[in-house]
C-alpha cells in the first residue's frame, strides 16, 4: 500500500484488486453498526462474513481484500493494515485519509462518522449487514469457532486464504468456481 491512501487507492490482491477507500468506509459502516464499543476483531471478522456473503451471491469481495488465516480466524489483510495505522503500528501512521476517517482505542474502533453510503452499491450493504448480523451477538469464543470453516481448514495459519477455498463454501460452488476462473466469458 502506498503512503497516501488515496493516490493510490488500489493494489493488486489476488483475483480481485483492493480498493483502500472503500475498506475505510467498511470498517466505519461495520464499526457503527456491531457490539459496542466496537472491538476490532468483530469488526474484522463481520468483514470476513461480509465478503464470504458478497462473493457467493455477486462473484466478488466488497473491496477486493485477500484474507489470511490467523491463529483466531480469518482476518482481512488490507483492513488489518488500516487499524494499525489508525493504532499507530504501522510506518504509515501519518496516513490522513485513515487517521481522520476512524481510530483505534487498543482493539476498539472509533469512528467518527458513519460511512459514505455513496461508496456502496445496494448488493455490498446487503452483504455489509448479514455479516453483521452473523457476529454481533457471538461472544469471542463462538465467533472464533464460526469463522474457523472449511477455508480458514485448507490454509495454513498465516497464510492467505485462497478465493477459492472461500468460493467452495458456496451453495453454488461449481458455478462460482468457474466463474472465477473467467469472471468475463465470451470476452476475448
Amino acid at each position: 500500500m502506498a503512503s497516501n491512501v488515496s493516490d493510490t487507492p488500489v493494489a493488486v490482491r489476488g483475483p480481485f484488486t483492493f480498493d483502500a477507500p472503500k475498506a475505510i468506509q467498511s470498517i466505519r459502516y461495520v464499526a457503527n453498526r456491531v457490539r459496542q464499543p466496537a472491538d476490532m476483531y468483530w469488526v474484522l471478522k463481520s468483514l470476513y462474513f461480509a465478503d464470504k456473503c458478497h462473493l457467493h451471491r455477486y462473484g466478488r469481495f466488497i473491496f477486493g481484500d485477500r484474507y489470511v488465516a490467523m491463529r483466531h480466524g480469518p482476518v482481512p489483510s488490507g483492513a488489518y493494515d488500516l487499524c494499525k495505522i489508525a493504532r499507530g503500528e504501522s510506518p504509515l501512521q501519518q496516513c490522513p485519509e485513515v487517521r481522520s476517517a476512524f481510530s483505534m482505542d487498543g482493539n476498539h474502533v472509533i469512528s467518527f462518522v458513519d460511512a459514505n453510503p455513496d461508496v456502496f452499491s445496494e448488493s455490498d450493504l446487503e452483504c455489509l449487514d448479514e455479516g453483521i448480523k452473523e457476529c454481533r451477538d457471538l461472544s469471542f469464543g463462538e465467533l472464533k469457532s464460526k469463522s474457523h470453516d472449511g477455508a480458514w481448514q485448507s490454509s495454513d495459519e498465516n497464510d492467505v486464504m485462497t478465493i477459492e477455498s472461500i468460493a467452495a463454501l458456496a451453495p453454488d460452488k461449481d458455478i462460482l468456481l468457474e466463474y472465477l476462473q473467467d469472471p468475463h466469458p465470451g470476452r476475448a
